[in-house]
């Protein structure tokens, strides 16, 4: 018999980033259809993140991207996702790896992905309060609700 248990959390992880990634692809390939548009957010501390240093001085742990009505050398891999924006008439390129990405929204349609993981250590709490107690670290997969970003 199988010992252990299921790991629906990374499981769905996986799952949604394959999404991100083939949405990503399908884009590079044909282009944004009608109004479709993307936030994504992603962790600049990640260790395989490359972006200009002036970049993640200015965003030293996370930054939301556009992909809209500029951006060009669009590539989805295997494990992240290649891209030059404009930041103020100065094209940069991106690199992102799935596992970067915190939120991947399509406004147009609604549509929302929120990744959950707790890779820092908790702050500390003063010596004369007790820590509350902390559930194991393990990755939570949810659907961002989108009213936050609704006008």
């Amino acid at each position: 018999m199988p010992t252990g248990t299921i790991d629906y959390g990374n499981l769905m992880h996986r799952a949604m980033r394959g999404l991100i990634q083939e949405v990503l692809a399908q884009v590079a390939r044909d282009g944004l259809p009608g109004q479709h548009h993307f936030f994504i957010t992603f962790d600049t501390e990640h260790p395989d993140v490359e972006l200009a240093d002036w970049l993640s001085d200015r965003y030293p742990q996370e930054m939301t991207i556009v992909l809209q009505h500029w951006f060009r050398d669009l590539e989805a891999g295997e494990e992240g996702f290649s891209v030059t924006l404009n930041f103020g008439d100065n094209p940069e390129p991106l690199y992102i790896p799935y596992d970067a990405i915190k939120t991947f929204v399509d406004p147009s349609v609604e549509f929302g992905l929120r990744f959950e993981t707790e890779t820092r250590p908790p702050a500390e709490t003063p010596e004369s309060e007790p820590a509350p107690p902390e559930p194991p670290s393990r990755s939570k997969a949810e659907v961002v609700s989108l009213d936050k970003f609704r006008k």
